[in-house]
């Protein structure tokens, strides 16, 4: 009998990680125009430019701790 390599834990953890990437694609909709001869500003706010990068980037860490991430039970084994 073999184990699932991913344990219910991390299938969470990929989950929430993927949530938390999609928030941050959400909070950089927006800002353009409808008339293309007029600049928009709102596209360089602080949402767009620094918030949501970085919800972005954490949703990125969760998916490296959830794929990288050891179990408790698999550490006890390994003599970890």
């Amino acid at each position: 009998m073999s184990k699932m390599s991913i344990t219910p834990k991390g299938l969470k953890l990929l989950l929430a990680g993927l949530l938390v990437m999609v928030a941050g694609y959400i909070l950089m909709i927006g800002g353009g125009s409808s008339d293309p001869q007029v600049f928009n500003y709102e596209m360089f706010n602080f949402r767009r430019m620094v918030a949501a990068p970085v919800v972005i980037l954490a949703g990125v860490a969760v998916e490296i701790v959830a794929i990288m991430g050891l179990p408790r039970d698999r550490k006890k084994e390994d003599g970890r």
